[in-house]
């Protein structure tokens, strides 16, 4: 690379990007708005400065003279002034997966969804691992794909987390292997409008053809039409929690001499094959059921061979902060979902609990909808210990569905002791807030660290 090119954003993926080009010859422009960001320490995070260039505060058309792309981080929004300034000067805009993308040299394994992301990319890396040495798990699960992709090899397989926000920006992005695990409201401060958001997350099949496939929830009425329509041009694999399907996976109850069993079972060609019961899982919930049926069929769009899928789905165990068990403690059994950012995450959470739940919901406001949530605590959770800028308007939902078990408390530090002091023996606390965590936190992973760190004081 010869170009400027101008990373938006020093945060973590922002700093990747800025390492990769600068690995590959090439002069940065890293660019922040933050006018308080502390240049000096920025650069500590390269080894060699030379080819980069750091501006803060407002960007100018001047600023561009040298510069023919910009890479944008995935926190930022479309809609900031500054990106009307590249829009004028006909820069184009690149995401990270993007970039990264230009120098994947093995297979592309890419998954996106409103939920369960995170867990079916740890699990579908760890399948893919059981036959190719050389898997690369990275994205929007915390490892920026510009800092695995210069290590691929045409043996190697990256599976790759991506949201919405990452899939704005591409152009020939092209993953052998895709899936959609489901799309319900969400982000739509950002997309302002589920059209707009169904529309991104679909956009991960744009540059896929007959050769490749698409793994897609059957259940979910949006992505059941899109797999049989001309935009999805890929083979669609279907999965489903709630049918026998005549083409795909799904679950499905059968009983023996012993007892009755959910499986996981696959119909090709109008045989079945039973797979696995779910109750090898080391993951609970039918939402992570499903999140092992997509991982399932993702490996076998692989050809990895049966007995190694379903020996790494044995193997696998809940990711941090997704319905993650911390401790029992006085016959209390405690659950950090610090992940379920949105009331659909957050209502698979609560359908998981083991027991009569005391909620801990709350935080940064992203307009989502409360009442569909609300509406599952009803003989489920006992009292709900609301926190952050969203706690008035989950409050007033609640009341609206007549649920008035609501306790305030000024801190996650002080929710955790007002959980534990109502808790009975049989009963869970869960951490599940349906809201970004970006009023009181950095990110999701330092709220469900604390909460385990709360819990682990009591």
């Amino acid at each position: 690379m010869s170009d400027r090119i101008m990373v938006a954003g020093a945060g973590k993926s922002g700093i990747a990007a800025a390492k990769m080009i600068m690995d590959l010859g090439g002069e940065v422009l890293l660019y922040d708005s933050n006018t308080a960001l502390d240049v000096e320490k920025l650069k500590e995070n390269f080894a060699d400065t030379r080819q980069l260039l750091i501006k803060t505060g407002d960007l100018k058309a001047s600023d561009l003279n040298t510069v023919s792309i910009c890479v944008i981080s995935p926190g930022i929004d479309l809609g900031v002034p500054f990106v009307k300034v590249l829009d004028q000067a006909g820069i184009p805009i690149w995401s990270e997966i993007q970039l990264a993308f230009q120098k994947e040299r093995g297979t592309l394994v890419a998954i996106t969804g409103t939920n369960g992301k995170t867990t079916t990319t740890a699990l579908t890396g760890a399948i893919m691992n059981k036959k190719y040495q050389d898997t690369f798990v990275a994205g929007n699960i915390g490892i920026p794909y510009t800092e695995t992709c210069l290590r691929t090899s045409e043996r190697s397989v990256t599976v790759l987390e991506t949201s919405s926000f990452q899939l704005e920006t591409i152009t020939d992005f092209h993953p052998h292997v895709s899936a959609i695990l489901n799309i319900t409201p969400d982000h739509l401060n950002r997309h302002h409008t589920m059209e707009n958001y169904i529309a991104i997350k679909e956009s991960i099949t744009m540059n896929q053809t007959e050769a490749d496939f698409c793994v897609l929830n059957y259940d979910d009425p949006v992505l059941s039409e899109f797999g049989r329509s001309p935009e999805c041009r890929a083979k669609a694999v279907y999965f489903s929690s709630q049918r026998e399907l005549q083409e795909g996976f799904y679950l499905r109850e059968y009983s023996d001499s012993y007892r009755s069993h959910t499986g996981i079972f696959r119909r090709i060609g109008g045989i079945e094959e039973h797979i696995m019961d779910v109750d090898e899982l080391n993951i609970i919930g039918t939402h992570n059921y499903e999140n092992a049926m997509a991982a399932i069929a993702m490996g076998c769009c692989m050809d990895i061979p049966m007995h190694l899928i379903t020996e790494a789905c044995r193997e696998f165990t809940a990711v941090e902060h997704r319905i993650e068990f911390v401790r029992e403690r006085a016959g209390v059994k405690y659950y950090n979902d610090s992940k379920g950012t949105n009331p659909d995450a957050a209502i698979k959470a609560i359908k998981a609990m083991p027991g009569p739940t005391i909620l801990i919901g709350g935080g940064y406001d992203k307009k989502s909808s409360y009442d569909e949530w609300v509406e599952t605590f009803s003989g489920k959770v006992k009292y709900l210990v609301l926190i952050g800028e969203t706690r008035d308007a989950i409050a007033g939902c609640c009341r609206e569905h007549g649920f008035s078990a609501v306790m305030y408390a000024e801190s996650l530090e002080e929710a955790v002791k007002v959980c534990a002091s109502y808790a009975d023996t049989g009963d869970c606390v869960l951490l599940s807030p349906a809201c970004a965590s970006w009023d009181m936190f950095p990110n999701y992973e330092v709220r469900g660290r604390l909460f385990k760190d709360y819990v682990g004081a009591l």
